[in-house]
């Protein structure tokens, strides 16, 4: 199964990856150029944070082997692909009830900004076809994709 591993130390904040994610999973075929970073509806799926000591640590999905938030989702709309080993989102079965939010050791599940009726969470950018946007865009590799 492929992960997304990440090296924090690595990690200098720039948040190239959190845009490449927004672009993405952006609604329209824009550019990377004209990406609304104001709009609610172009959501990023990873975040970084600023830690007390000065560093940065991104906060990205970590597809669980045994997912908090897959086994608290009353309507399985989350579920885990046999095949893939990453958690997927079926929007249409979520009932909005946010448990796997409550739930997510990691803090990387959110309601959107939006309606507040689904959840934003990574897909391992499964439609395009390679590999996430966040590890292509990735200046310091603190990203990057290992089987495991």
């Amino acid at each position: 199964m492929r992960r997304i591993i990440i090296e924090a130390d690595k990690c200098d904040g720039c948040k190239n990856c959190s845009i490449a994610c927004m672009q993405a999973h952006r609604a329209d075929d824009g550019t990377i150029y004209d990406l609304d970073l104001t709009n609610p509806a172009n959501e990023t799926r990873n975040h970084i944070v600023k830690d007390s000591k000065g560093g940065y640590k991104p906060i990205f999905c970590r597809h669980c082997d045994q997912p908090e938030c897959v086994m608290s989702c009353m309507s399985g709309a989350l579920y885990k692909d046999p095949e893939t080993g990453h958690v997927l989102y079926n929007e249409e079965k979520c009932g909005s009830c946010f448990m796997c939010v409550m739930n997510c050791p990691y803090g990387t599940l959110k309601p959107d900004n939006l309606e507040r009726k689904r959840i934003i969470k990574c897909d391992f950018c499964k439609d395009a076809g390679g590999e996430p946007s966040c590890v292509a865009a990735c200046p310091k590799q603190a990203i990057h994709v290992e089987e495991v």
